[in-house]
């Protein structure tokens, strides 16, 4: 393989450079599943993905793991959530103590969780799910915690770096959900020296000694639990988002910490945030104002989905667009293909850079053949033509290889979806019926529509030029003026004022659908 200069492939060389030559690489991603998991978290996930992909077309033997970190302390109940009341009894316990209250699921984490994992493998991506909860209730970190209040002090100056007020002695890096009430509300008051914590219960005035070997009811506060992973893992690569990355933020305590568990800290990225255009509300988790993958899947193609991140370097922002945008989206995605596939010239270059985005925004093999060339908008009219039938509407492109035909039965899904949902009003059109009331037309404009069914006839038989001009004399022949002809047209074709390109909508009718309408007049 040439030296690309695709981020996922610089990222690629960086890990193998830094981290020197492994058997065995591993790159991570995670998150905690308090609420649907967003397009925004995606982001972090699909990330890891082309940076995997990229060591393992390098010939390099590469883990995925993600993990749910599904052991933290349920904070704030989600908007989108039924039973709110129910779910605030739950705050301050662990997330999987959480009931579903969708009925879905075996609890409130797993819901999410499950949503996640249903879908992934729909844009080509096949982590390995780690689940935290599972991992420190079978007390397979009792190590990590027993490390962690070893080094104690050397911690606490750690984190006292980053902060403006420093911890107490009161403090300890262990936080424990009490057994009485299942919360995090908790006070530890001592520990042997070896495995034995004592604790109390804030709300009860309980208290209890726990073996850190045998306990389910102890963990790491996020800012040790996250590098304590790093060294437990063996982690070569985890990017996070800006929050984590700020200056002083967790990744740069965890950078320190890491040492403490006898690891190292991964390389790293910061990503940038996502904005939604086209659908309001704010992307966020705990108040429910949230679009996810699924959601995004209902307008672009996994493809295209994979092409938006592919496209774009982590550290910048861009919004996913649910308006007309869709329909440039989809012609950037075509206009890579077309270059891959050099169908469309470009300088060395750019068909390297582009070819490369396509290959990483496929979801299996790379296609030995371009899609067919058909512009997302065009298909749109196609689609409304034929009131929604993909099969009627495909059945017309009659030169599409199967495998084409394939393809694009997933975007006219994907074109349908945006046409009825999120296309703005005077997008949608559908053709009169003989049902529908006449427009009332006499004199120069019935005679206009009579000479444009005249040219309607013959235009299979024409060439471009000629019917082009053909449908302009029907207008200045009978005295018309060319915009308020084109009005009138679209009126009688489609009861709307407007329409698409008249010359190829009429060719995209049809000669037969076309004489049909215009014959009511």
């Amino acid at each position: 393989m040439s030296q690309s200069t695709h981020w996922a492939d610089i990222y690629a060389d960086k890990i193998i450079r830094e981290k020197g030559e492994k058997d065995l690489y591993t790159c991570a991603s995670g998150i905690t599943p308090s609420g649907t998991v967003h397009i925004g978290n995606f982001r972090e996930m699909i990330s890891v993905d082309l940076v995997v992909r990229a060591l393992r077309q390098k010939g390099e033997n590469v883990r995925f793991i993600y993990s749910w970190d599904d052991y933290d302390v349920f904070r704030k109940v989600p908007k989108n959530m039924p039973d709110q009341e129910l779910l605030k009894t739950y705050l301050r316990k662990p997330i999987t103590s959480v009931p579903d209250t969708t009925g879905r699921s075996a609890n409130y984490a797993r819901g999410h969780e499950e949503d996640v994992e249903r879908i992934l493998p729909l844009v080509g991506m096949f982590p390995e799910y780690l689940y935290q909860a599972q991992r420190y209730q079978s007390s397979m970190y009792a190590e990590g915690m027993r490390t962690a209040l070893e080094n104690k002090e050397e911690i606490r100056a750690i984190l006292d770096e980053f902060r403006t007020e420093e911890l107490d002695d009161s403090w300890w890096p262990i936080s424990i959900f009490s057994s009485f009430t299942g919360k995090d509300t908790t006070t530890v008051l001592g520990w042997d020296g070896e495995w034995m914590v004592t604790y109390r219960d804030d709300e009860t005035g309980q208290e209890e000694t726990i073996d850190l070997r045998t306990t389910s009811h102890a963990k790491l506060p996020w800012r040790l639990d996250w590098p304590m992973r790093w060294a437990y893992e063996g982690v070569d690569f985890e990017p996070a988002g800006k929050d984590h990355h700020s200056e002083g933020g967790s990744f740069d305590t965890s950078r320190k910490m890491v040492k403490v568990f006898g690891g190292e800290a991964p390389v790293s990225f910061q990503y940038d945030f996502i904005s939604i255009k086209g659908r309001g509300g704010k992307i966020s988790s705990s108040s429910g104002e949230v679009i996810s993958l699924a959601d995004v899947l209902e307008v672009y193609t996994p493809e295209v989905t994979r092409y938006l991140f592919a496209s774009t370097r982590p550290n910048t922002e861009f919004a996913i667009s649910f308006d007309l945008d869709v329909l440039k989206i989809y012609e950037d995605y075509d206009t890579c293909e077309r270059i891959h596939f050099g169908l469309q010239p470009a300088n060395e270059k750019r068909k390297a850079k582009e070819s490369r985005i396509y290959e990483l925004s496929q979801v299996g093999e790379v296609p030995t053949e371009a899609g067919y060339q058909i512009t997302f908008r065009h298909l749109c009219n196609l689609l409304q033509l034929h009131e929604g039938d993909i099969d009627r509407a495909l059945s017309t492109l009659e030169d599409a290889t199967p495998g084409q035909l394939e393809r694009l039965k997933a975007r006219s899904i994907c074109a349908w979806n945006w046409i009825t949902t999120f296309s703005p009003e005077d997008f949608r059109f559908r053709l009169m019926k003989d049902s529908d009331p006449k427009v009332e037309i006499e004199g120069a404009e019935l005679a206009a529509i009579h000479a444009l069914r005249e040219v309607v006839k013959e235009m299979n038989t024409l060439d471009e030029q000629t019917y082009t001009t053909r449908l302009y004399d029907a207008a200045k022949d009978n005295g018309l003026d060319t915009g308020d002809f084109f009005k009138l047209v679209y009126m009688v074709l489609i009861g709307r004022s407007h329409g698409p390109k008249l010359a190829s909508f009429l060719e995209t009718i049809g000669r037969e659908k076309a004489l049909e309408i215009l014959s009511r007049y």
